[in-house]
């Protein structure tokens, strides 16, 4: 298996490692100002700046009726590295991306990948769907998502292991049918996914807040590199080497109902 994870990083060029960025590096932009929330969207009963970071806290079950996301309203994303220095206590948080608003459910709500910041290790930085196929990686993983949806491990590493309530940088590195999740520059998932009538290949750019338990997320710093539009990567069953596992078949989120 550790052999198929040095055969996908040689093919996809290496992300295994890399070093912080800022916003005087060629090509990166800050997304947020440090004082306030101007060009972000979201529910100002739970979402505000304090000590210059995006802060969405709730004080319990009653809060939120579903997961509510603040919304990025800069434009669209499809191709991009973006850096965000992230913390969270309480229940999870997580960097909605290539996603789409959902009003059926409600304001704020949304539909698609994330980058999820969790206290439980698997799941910190895992690559979920959020109202949709769910977890599609967990933090160690590398997966191949084959054009009929199946999931294959083809490579695993041991899980990166962070505070998750001190603020870590999460990184996310979007390319056409390939991406990437890093904490503090150590590589948590890499997924292909060549589910093509499932997956969105560009969207919107949103933090979670979640709904249940008491909690409070912190985001900062958030630096986004627009990379060239390029086509797919077309499905090559070389990519699923002997002896992948195929991961069990997830049930399809359903959609809250409106309060």
């Amino acid at each position: 298996m550790k052999k198929a994870l040095l055969g996908l990083l040689l093919l996809t060029g290496g992300f295994a490692c890399t070093s912080f960025v800022s916003a005087a590096e060629p090509g990166f932009r800050s997304l947020f100002n440090g004082q306030d929330l101007v060009g972000w969207d979201g529910n100002p009963a739970v979402w505000s700046v304090r000590d210059g970071a995006i802060t969405g806290a709730t004080q319990g079950p009653e809060s939120l009726p579903y997961n509510q996301f603040i919304i990025w309203r800069g434009g669209i994303v499809k191709n991009f590295e973006l850096h965000a220095k992230l913390r969270q206590t309480g229940n999870n948080s997580g960097i909605q991306y290539r996603s789409k608003e959902l009003p059926a459910v409600g304001p704020w709500s949304m539909g698609g990948y994330q980058c999820d910041a969790h206290s439980r290790l698997s799941s910190n930085g895992k690559l979920y769907e959020e109202l949709g196929r769910t977890t599609l990686a967990e933090n160690g993983q590398s997966v191949v998502i084959d054009p009929q949806g199946v999931r294959w491990l083809v490579a695993e590493h041991e899980p990166i292991t962070v505070d998750s309530a001190a603020y870590n940088d999460f990184t996310i590195i979007a390319e056409g049918n390939h991406v990437i999740h890093k904490i503090n520059g150590h590589v948590t998932v890499e997924v292909w996914d060549f589910e093509t009538k499932a997956r969105q290949p560009e969207g919107l750019l949103a933090i979670q807040i979640h709904r249940g338990p008491a909690m409070t997320a912190q985001v900062k710093e958030i630096l986004f590199k627009e990379l060239p539009d390029k086509p797919d990567v077309p499905f090559n069953p070389a990519l699923i080497p002997p002896g992948a596992k195929q991961l069990p078949a997830l049930p399809a989120a359903t959609l809250p109902k409106k309060p």
